[in-house]
């Protein structure tokens, strides 16, 4: 059973500063320190091909503009701090979702890091940004109004036209939130009671262990 896909809504960075009675960007600033952990141990250790991160939803601009102002300074501030990450593990960097709307300074920034890792072809991390399923799956089908609709033409116009093999969300919620909806009909999903900045690489290896134990069926029989 092949693991190529995974998938994490890192859901809980300003629960957790809240109950250290810190301020939610203090979590947000400790979120970011588990991708760094995250994605180094993808990059050395695992045979994941691809990472999604959940990172800015299309719901998230209706948080306080003071938060939102915070989150999108710290992914430039992020993404430009850890370049040299990214070509020592030679991590390629993509992003799904519509990027528009964002600063231009932060679009020059994920352009430049984008550019600069494009030649890197064994792990990509890809961060959500500015992404819901519902648009990225409307924009999907704008693209395809004048031709035949089949789930092949959809799945590649779709921003990330892979399925997703394994789904992990912290942070206690069970739902998916609007995240890949397309991709994860068949994924093996994960959830679990600890706030993302408490998230750690042993318990990912578990849960990659916990997945080869499960049986894929895909609706059909074994």
């Amino acid at each position: 059973m092949e693991l190529k896909n995974v998938a994490i809504i890192m859901d809980g960075n300003g629960r957790w500063a809240q109950y250290k009675g810190l301020n939610r960007t203090k979590g947000h600033e400790q979120g970011a320190e588990v991708v760094r952990e995250i994605t180094t141990y993808c990059a050395r250790h695992a045979q994941i091909k691809n990472l999604i991160l959940y990172a800015f939803s299309t719901e998230n601009w209706k948080r306080p503009k003071y938060e939102v102002d915070f989150l999108l300074k710290m992914l430039d501030r992020h993404l430009r701090q850890e370049e040299p990450l990214y070509l020592k593990n030679r991590i390629r960097f993509d992003t799904v979702g519509d990027l528009s709307r964002f600063p231009q300074k932060l679009q020059q920034t994920i352009r430049e890091l984008k550019d600069k890792t494009a030649a890197f072809q064994d792990f990509t991390q890809i961060l959500a940004l500015n992404y819901g399923a519902q648009d990225e799956i409307t924009r999907a089908a704008v693209q395809l109004r004048d031709r035949r609709i089949t789930p092949e033409a959809i799945a590649k116009h779709l921003d990330f036209s892979e399925p997703v093999d394994l789904l992990i969300r912290t942070g206690g919620e069970k739902r998916i939130s609007n995240f890949l909806l397309w991709q994860l009909s068949y994924a093996e999903l994960f959830f679990i009671d600890d706030f993302w900045p408490d998230f750690t690489v042993a318990q990912f290896e578990s849960i990659i262990e916990a997945f080869y134990e499960r049986e894929r069926r895909f609706g059909g029989l074994v």
